[in-house]
């Protein structure tokens, strides 16, 4: 017998008609499977920059423990993103494989075992461990557009609000908490990092049923199957090109943050743990705008005063922590925060509006995504190295404001009313 159709099953319900034992357990499943997926979907978006955020406030730590220099320190938090941007390059290709939901299953296991690996007493060890967190991230970073325009294709800008701000979310818990776990642990970073593995396994065990259910539906996992020059098609798009640059610029803008922040204002002379709780603060502010830009660019035609709002925002923020870094920690810490967490917000949603379907949107994350975070990458490096190379940081904020005026014109070309 076929499994009736979950919509008839809902209307029968509201008319009175006593469903079929079949129908029954179909109806359960089509009302479970949203909230389940919704559940999923949280819990994995939670992952996307706790493993990263984890290592910013001990950084100081980790360098000492390994007597590194500010270049190779920079390197902790360059080879994650590196990795954001080589991961995102598989993730297309593994999801028509195997199916989205097993690999979402096989990432978060992965990236478990990436901040384990991480904690080793190995130099090597840390790296690659950074190695395997990173191309964790990045499948959860490409499949995660695609994922939403399959599912919930009416209310793709909204969604996008939900897991852009989960991520976020998860940042600011871990940054506020790795320096007390820290203590909490005895001085112990690794005790620390390793935490948070933890939520990595957390968000596995609730993509299981995902797995479960799509299987059940049709006795194998679905696989995707790719629209007739697609792939080639979003390369050789203008359109594709500008929302990858501003993918790549605002990534490297706040990847500089998620690596240096802390560094800039102790070396500015305010203590560690206090730099701990400004970074905490940072995150936690990036989480308005990461739910309400997508919100707002869901309901607009096009979304370039959103572009203008959230590169001047950071440049403001910027500009302010070369100016007045320890004074004005808190307010340019919130301002950073708005626009940081806004132009994520809006980078995802830009993939989504721009793409016209579920395979478009997977291809397009996927670009964005691989040559943005391999330009993102630079971004800790550099400021790193020239930090180390000038004995200071108003250079490399000064290069970070080229950056955001560079992301204000690529932004306003991809903010148009187009369709890739």
């Amino acid at each position: 017998m076929s499994r009736p159709d979950a919509d008839q099953l809902l209307l029968d319900a509201e008319a009175g008609v006593r469903p079929s034992p079949e129908g029954a357990d179909a109806r359960r499943e089509s009302l479970a499977r949203p909230v389940l997926l919704l559940v999923g979907i949280v819990l994995a978006s939670l992952n996307m920059r706790a493993a990263l955020a984890s290592v910013s406030p001990l950084v100081g730590e980790i360098s000492d423990a390994f007597g590194l220099t500010s270049t190779a320190t920079s390197l902790v938090t360059s080879v994650p993103v590196l990795f954001l941007g080589l991961g995102a390059l598989v993730a297309p290709a593994l999801a028509r494989r195997f199916g989205t939901e097993v690999v979402l299953l096989g990432t978060l296991v992965l990236l478990a075992a990436g901040i384990l690996v991480r904690v080793l007493p190995s130099v090597y060890a840390l790296y690659g461990g950074g190695v395997l967190a990173g191309t964790a991230i990045a499948l959860l970073n490409v499949l995660m557009p695609g994922l939403i325009k399959r599912d919930f294709p009416d209310r793709a800008a909204s969604m996008t609000s939900v897991y852009t701000g989960a991520m976020i979310t998860g940042a600011t818990v871990v940054a506020a908490a790795s320096v007390p776990l820290e203590k909490a642990f005895g001085g112990s970073w690794r005790a620390s990092l390793a935490c948070w593995s933890l939520l990595a396994l957390v968000a596995a065990v609730a993509w299981l049923p995902q797995v479960l259910i799509a299987r059940g539906r049709t006795g194998h996992e679905p696989r995707a199957t790719p629209a007739p020059g697609t792939g080639r098609a979003v390369w050789r798009s203008p359109l594709a090109w500008q929302v990858t640059l501003f993918m790549g610029l605002q990534s490297l803008w706040s990847y500089v943050l998620i690596a240096w922040l802390p560094t800039i204002l102790t070396d500015h002379g305010m203590s560690r743990s206090t730099a701990g709780v400004v970074f905490a603060f940072n995150n936690l502010v990036q989480v308005a705008g990461a739910f309400g830009v997508p919100l707002l660019a869901g309901r607009m035609r096009g979304q370039r005063s959103l572009v203008a709002l959230v590169t001047s925002l950071v440049a403001i923020g910027y500009a302010g922590l070369m100016v007045a870094p320890v004074p004005g920690a808190w307010l340019w810490a919130a301002v950073l925060g708005v626009g940081q967490g806004g132009a994520v917000g809006l980078a995802l949603t830009l993939i989504v509006l721009r793409s016209g379907d579920a395979v478009t949107a997977s291809r397009l994350s996927g670009m964005a995504q691989t040559v943005g975070y391999l330009l993102a990458a630079a971004g800790p490096l550099a400021a790193g190295a020239v930090h180390q190379a000038t004995g200071g940081w108003t250079v490399p904020i000064c290069l970070v404001l080229c950056v955001c005026a560079a992301a204000l014109v690529v932004g306003l070309l991809a903010a148009g009313d187009r369709k890739v």
